[in-house]
C-alpha cells in the first residue's frame, strides 16, 4: 500500500512540477536560488538566509534524486512500485510522508511539517545525514508565516534538482555562488564561515595535494578548502574519487558545519568526515591516545580568538602545548600547534592564514615562536595585502610548514612580501588569478627577488630574536625620483599652508581658554 502511495505521489510530482528537460545551466540555477533569498527579505535578517535556504535546497535535491531512482527502478521492474521502494535502490532513504511533495501539500502549520520531515530523514539516514539540516526554527510563525513558507516551497518546486536535470558540478557551483552572495551581504559575520575563493586557491596550490593524500581543515567553515583540494586534484590530472573518504573537517558552529556537509554532498562527494565541535577543546579526529595525522593540513581559523581553552591546554591530553601555552587573549598559536601536531611524519605539510601579530608578538608567543623555529619546520612566511578578508581590513599572512623540509630548504625560511598583490574593490580587495599565480610562483622558486622575496637563514632570524616581521628581512625598493622646481615649490607652499593652518587653530584654542598668544 505504501509503495503504491509513493508511486502515485511520484506520478503527481512529475505532472505538477515545472521540470526542465534540458540540464540547468549555472546562470539559470544561480538566479533561481538567489531569488529564493529575496522571498525571505524582511521577516528574516540577511545573516540568517543561509540557515533556511540551504536546508530547503538540500531537501529538494534529496527528494528529486529519490524520484529519479524510483523511476529507474520502476523501469527495471516493469512497474513494480514495491520493488522501486526498496532501500537498496536509493542512496538515501525518505520515510513515508516526508517527501518534498508531502510537505508541499501542507497548507497549515507548514513549518511544523517541514521540520518533522527533515528530522525523520536525518533519523532514517543516521550514518550520513544525522543533524545535516541544522537547527533552524521552522515553527516560528512570527518569522516564517505559512504564506511565506508556501511561497518559498513553491519557488523551489519550480525546478527539478535531480541528477539528470541538475549536474552535481553546476549545482555545487551555484551553491558556492550563494554562499559568497550571503557572505557579501553580511560582511563582518562572513569571516566566521567563508574564506575568499582566491585565498583558498592560493593555500591549496601551495600545499599541492596529490591523489590519495588526506586533507584536514580544523576550522572548515562551509568546506571551501576541502572542495578546492578536490578541484585541484581533478584539474591536475588526478581522479577526485581517489580522495573520497580522505577529507576531514571540524567546525564549531552547527549551521555552518551542516552547510559544509551539504556543500560536499551537492558537489558529488559522498565519503567524507565533517564533525561539529570545538577543535581546540575537543578535537574530533584521533588515533588511540594521539591526534590523527594528515598529509595536508589547511585552515583560516578565527583571528586572535579569546577564551579559546587555555585552561584545558595546561594539561592537554594530546600534547598540543609542546612549544608552550599560548596566552588566553589569543588562540593563534593554539591553532598553529594543533595543526603542527596534525601533520603526518615526512609527508605532512600545512598552510594557515593568521594576523601579522603572530610574527612579532612577544612574551608567551615569542617563546612559542622560538621553539617552532628551532624545530626547523617553518618553510615560508607570506604577507598578503589589506582588506582581503570579511570582517577585518587588516592584512594577514600565510605560514607554511613542512614536517620534513627538503634538504635545500633546511635551516632557512622564505619571506615573501606580497602586500602589493591585490585588486582594489569598493568594499573589499581581492586576489586575481594572476596574483595567486605570481605569489605561488615566488613560493615555488624559493629564491631572492629584490624588494619581494628573500631566503633567510635561521641564524639571522635568531640574531633578530626570532622575530618574523617581513619588513626586517625584505626591504622594499625605493625609487629615487627627482622633483622639478615647480613641484618642489608647490610642496613647500603646501607645507607652509599646513603650518599656518595649525597656528590659526592653536590661537583659536588659546582664545577659547582665555590664554595669551605670547
Amino acid at each position: 500500500m505504501a509503495a503504491n502511495k509513493r508511486k502515485s505521489a511520484f506520478e503527481k510530482n512529475g505532472s505538477d512540477e515545472k521540470i526542465v528537460s534540458d540540464s540547468l545551466d549555472f546562470n539559470t540555477l544561480s538566479n533561481h536560488l538567489w531569488e529564493s533569498a529575496n522571498i525571505l527579505r524582511g521577516p528574516v535578517d540577511a545573516a540568517d538566509f543561509k540557515t533556511y535556504i540551504f536546508p530547503l535546497l538540500f531537501f529538494k535535491r534529496l527528494s528529486d534524486v529519490y524520484d529519479e531512482e524510483f523511476s529507474q527502478a520502476l523501469v527495471e521492474s516493469n512497474g513494480d512500485a514495491e520493488f522501486a521502494s526498496f532501500p537498496e535502490n536509493h542512496r538515501f532513504q525518505i520515510p513515508e510522508g516526508c517527501h518534498w511533495t508531502d510537505v508541499r501539500s501542507i497548507s497549515k502549520n507548514v513549518g511544523h511539517g517541514l521540520q518533522h520531515a527533515m528530522r525523520c530523514i536525518e533519523q532514517a539516514n543516521p550514518d550520513t545525514l544525522h543533524g545535516i539540516f541544522g537547527d533552524a526554527q521552522w515553527t516560528n510563525k512570527e518569522r516564517l508565516s505559512d504564506v511565506l513558507l508556501k511561497n518559498l516551497i513553491e519557488h523551489f518546486s519550480g525546478l527539478n534538482f535531480g541528477n539528470a536535470n541538475c549536474k552535481a558540478d553546476i549545482l555545487g557551483q551555484s551553491y558556492e555562488y550563494l554562499i559568497k552572495k550571503f557572505a557579501d551581504l553580511t560582511n563582518k559575520k562572513a569571516g566566521e564561515f567563508y574564506t575568499p575563493r582566491s585565498v583558498v586557491s592560493l593555500l591549496v596550490r601551495i600545499l599541492s595535494p596529490q591523489p590519495g593524500d588526506t586533507i584536514y581543515d580544523p576550522a572548515c567553515g562551509t568546506g571551501g578548502m576541502l572542495l578546492e583540494a578536490l578541484h585541484f586534484v581533478k584539474q591536475h590530472g588526478g581522479d577526485k574519487n581517489v580522495m573520497l573518504g580522505k577529507l576531514y573537517g571540524q567546525e564549531k558552529n552547527l549551521t555552518t558545519s551542516s552547510i559544509a556537509r551539504m556543500n560536499l554532498f551537492l558537489h558529488g562527494a559522498e565519503d567524507f568526515h565533517i564533525e561539529r565541535g570545538d577543535t581546540l577543546r575537543h578535537p574530533a579526529f584521533y588515533s588511540g591516545d594521539s591526534l590523527a595525522v594528515f598529509d595536508c593540513v589547511i585552515a583560516n581559523p578565527p583571528f586572535s580568538l579569546e577564551k579559546w581553552g587555555d585552561d584545558i591546554w595546561i594539561s592537554d591530553p594530546y600534547g598540543r602545548n609542546f612549544a608552550g601555552l599560548p596566552p588566553s587573549s589569543s588562540g593563534d598559536f593554539a591553532w598553529i600547534q594543533h595543526m603542527v601536531k596534525s601533520m603526518a611524519i615526512k609527508t605532512g605539510r600545512m598552510a594557515v592564514v593568521l594576523p601579522h601579530g603572530v610574527l612579532f608578538r612577544e612574551s608567551k608567543e615569542g617563546e612559542i615562536r622560538r621553539s617552532l623555529l628551532k624545530m626547523d619546520i617553518l618553510e615560508a612566511v607570506i604577507g598578503l595585502g589589506p582588506n582581503l578578508f570579511y570582517g577585518t581590513g587588516l592584512a594577514a599572512c600565510i605560514l607554511v610548514f613542512h614536517e620534513t623540509k627538503r634538504k635545500e630548504h633546511q635551516r632557512k625560511v622564505l619571506f615573501v612580501n606580497a602586500s602589493g598583490e591585490f585588486k582594489t574593490g569598493r568594499a573589499q580587495n581581492e586576489l586575481s588569478g594572476d596574483h595567486v599565480a605570481q605569489i605561488h610562483q615566488w613560493f615555488v622558486d624559493y629564491q631572492d627577488v629584490e624588494g619581494i622575496c628573500r631566503v633567510v637563514s635561521l641564524a639571522e632570524i635568531e640574531e633578530n630574536n626570532f622575530n618574523l616581521s617581513i619588513a626586517r628581512y625584505v626591504e622594499p625598493i625605493i625609487e629615487d625620483k627627482e622633483l622639478t622646481l615647480p613641484q618642489t615649490l608647490n610642496m613647500l607652499k603646501n607645507s607652509l599652508n599646513a603650518v599656518f593652518a595649525a597656528e590659526d587653530k592653536l590661537f583659536s584654542l588659546l582664545d577659547k581658554a582665555g590664554l595669551s598668544h605670547e
